[in-house]
């Protein structure tokens, strides 16, 4: 059994907004807020980022059309014994879900852990 950090995209609608920034702060405000009464204060929140197709230098996740965005989201969580990376990678899909029901989500990364990360070495 390993620990695994789980990286995942979630697709955030806004609706009625003008600017980008305020867009981004609505999203990440109320996946937080969801999240916390759901108790999962453990799952890392923050805006996404996405790569110019032109030059390749990353920008915000976000798209304004009709005074509706879409804010591209980055949630990390930690899954503690897994027994594979698929394993890992459902159980964070399951315990982000159930808190954002009718939230797109994928995993974008997967990534082993340390399980002697948190010990003070003894």
């Amino acid at each position: 059994m390993s620990n695994y950090l789980v990286a995942m995209e979630a697709a955030w609608l806004v609706r009625d907004v003008e600017d980008i920034d305020d867009a981004i702060g609505v999203a990440v405000s109320s996946a937080g807020k969801r999240l916390n009464e759901k108790g999962k204060e453990y799952v890392d929140v923050e805006v996404g980022v996405t790569g110019c197709p032109a030059c390749g230098e990353p920008f915000d996740s976000g798209f304004i059309a009709a005074d509706t965005a879409l804010v591209g989201l980055l949630l990390e969580i930690d899954i503690f014994n897994a027994d594979s990376v698929e394993h890992a990678s459902r159980i964070a899909k399951s315990e982000v879900g159930g808190a954002l029901r009718d939230v797109p989500l994928s995993v974008i990364d997967v990534i082993e852990t340390d399980p002697d990360e948190d010990d003070d070495g003894q």
